[in-house]
């Protein structure tokens, strides 16, 4: 294998958790090059992996939007760079008519996408002449790596590696803004796409009183005017908290590494701590923490599931143990595949 395209093109704590099958691939085949398909918006993060030879990207969830001449524009551009290298392999790890559509415009020998039970609209099928066994029983991310081992013919070993590399400020960039204080900092991302997934204000005001008498300094991010609302919300419950100015990804990427704690709910910010090897707690309320969490011993855990929302105790206990002190009673689950 010389050259290896892999399709994942949305959303941001989808594309952070398949960087690992990078690092796989170079395992199995050295020397092989590995080129990456995603949305524009994402795209930055992909290129902080310092093992991905080229990032193509078009604005596809903005002409989706706007539907605007240059956006198309862009697109038909980015076909052409997609077309200008052959693929000995295209891995399509995402599975809707977009990624396939990017699978099929490749030019390549082998496409290589899910079962048509598997794929998240079915009709994307049309673009394999290769397919991934059943989805393994593990959580998500883990499936991704073992579904391009089963392609490409390799077995995954050891835990995931991201490589992640955050950009430094560069001299035109704005001055990062300071959350006052000198203990250390948590992140508390409240924020997520759909309301299911929110963890009650009441109980983010009772865990940032706690942790502010533990000695944390406590931020909160937002990105839209209803989140911003929130966290002011939040904020005027936790003496001293801070709502930070809205911020690019990566001026997030640079808070979260200032961080000593993030804690949030089941969204893509949360999945980019745990990766850049931070103290994370991840809270689920709707969807399944054991296919979509994030867990690695004693640094990041997830707790909560679909109906049963964590009491702020057992978040508590979950910040305990990602800082390595294990509690007396029955340990938390941290899954069976260990992360770096």
């Amino acid at each position: 294998m010389k050259r290896i395209l892999i399709v994942k093109v949305t959303s941001l704590g989808d594309i952070v958790q398949a960087l690992p099958v990078v690092a796989d691939i170079q395992r199995a085949f050295p020397g092989a090059k590995v080129d990456w398909a995603a949305d524009e918006a994402f795209a930055d993060v992909v290129r902080w992996n310092r093992r991905v030879d080229r990032v193509l990207c078009a604005p596809l969830r903005r002409f989706k939007k706007a539907r605007r001449w240059a956006d198309f524009k862009a697109i038909a551009a980015s076909i052409a760079e997609l077309r200008a290298h052959r693929y000995d392999a295209v891995i399509d790890i995402h599975g809707v008519y977009k990624s396939a559509i990017i699978a099929r415009l490749a030019r390549a020998s082998r496409r290589f996408g899910y079962r048509s039970r598997d794929l998240g609209e079915r009709g994307a099928a049309f673009a394999y002449n290769g397919r991934f066994g059943p989805r393994p029983d593990c959580d998500a991310w883990h499936g991704m790596r073992v579904s391009t081992g089963e392609a490409l013919g390799y077995e995954v070993e050891g835990p995931p590696v991201y490589d992640l590399r955050v950009p430094r400020n560069a001299p035109a960039e704005r001055v990062m803004p300071a959350v006052p204080g000198t203990q250390p900092l948590a992140l508390f991302f409240h924020a997520t796409s759909k309301d299911e997934k929110k963890w009650p204000t009441s109980r983010w005001g009772e865990l940032g009183r706690e942790l502010t008498r533990r000695g944390y300094r406590i931020a909160l991010p937002w990105g839209s005017q209803a989140e911003h609302a929130a966290a002011v919300q939040i904020a005027s419950l936790v003496p001293g908290a801070t709502v930070l100015p809205q911020l690019s990804i990566v001026e997030l990427a640079r808070k979260i590494e200032e961080a000593s704690l993030v804690v949030g709910v089941d969204t893509g910010f949360v999945h980019l701590a745990h990766a850049l090897m931070k103290r994370t707690v991840m809270i689920f309320t709707a969807t399944s923490k054991d296919h979509c969490g994030v867990h690695a011993p004693y640094r990041s855990t997830s707790l909560g599931s679909p109906g049963q929302v964590p009491e702020v105790k057992e978040v508590l206990d979950a910040i305990d143990y990602v800082h390595g002190e294990p509690r007396i009673e029955e340990p938390m689950r941290i899954g069976s595949v260990a992360a770096a």
